[in-house]
């Protein structure tokens, strides 16, 4: 996902691709200790336990380690693993799956998504993969939305893709707020109640009818 200017090919062997990763290992610690801006080539390196000279064999700058950090990050986002539902007939249950699903991947990836917002907003480089990230979303949610109105299940006027960037961008943001914004965004709701509540406004938006919820 990430763009070609920020990343190197990757390393053909098996032990290159160990010693990457520890490095994007250690460079997401150090990034969310001290930011992007404080964050020293220095501190990755001895986070990882490898010298100056390992990091230059993989990367070029901080940029290709953020990176590299950020595709990590946003692929656990786009394939978080959803939870088996027991009915796949109730679309309620799997939209609620699907919402947790990410929901956990923004519990887990927090931090770092606090930091690429940040940098998102002075780096156009990183902005595009933000963009590219959504649009990925969008599409996806699209299909999935055109798939229910086909099937009858969801109202046919809406125009799904933008059905998709509205209800993407509602369980996005919200989602940021509450893991990266102040703690009282967490203590005022729970967990489940979240989860709960954005699958219901996501099936109410479309107009999913409940004779397809599971008994």
């Amino acid at each position: 996902m990430a763009n070609a200017t920020l990343l190197r090919e990757p390393p053909v062997t098996a032990r290159g691709v160990r010693t990457r990763n520890r490095l994007v290992a250690a460079a997401r610690v150090v990034f969310e200790r001290e930011g992007y801006l404080d964050a020293r080539l220095a501190d990755i390196t001895r986070e990882a336990g490898l010298s100056t000279g390992s990091f230059y064999t993989y990367f070029t700058n901080k940029e290709q380690v953020f990176a590299a950090v950020v595709e990590v990050t946003q692929n656990d986002l786009l394939h978080p693993g959803m939870g088996r539902v027991a009915d796949e007939g109730d679309v309620h249950a799997i939209v609620e799956a699907s919402v947790r699903a990410y929901l956990h991947a923004c519990r887990r990836n927090a931090r770092l998504l606090a930091v690429l917002e940040q940098v998102a907003h002075v780096d156009p480089e990183f902005r595009e993969l933000e963009r590219r990230r959504d649009d990925i979303f969008f599409r996806r949610n699209a299909r999935a939305i055109a798939d229910l109105q086909d099937r009858g299940l969801a109202d046919a006027v809406l125009d799904p893709m933008l059905t998709s960037k509205a209800l993407s961008a509602m369980v996005g943001r919200t989602a940021y707020s509450y893991f990266v914004g102040p703690v009282s965004e967490r203590k005022s709701l729970s967990f489940d109640q979240l989860a709960t509540g954005l699958a219901r406004m996501w099936t109410n938006a479309l107009r999913v009818p409940d004779s397809v919820r599971g008994q």
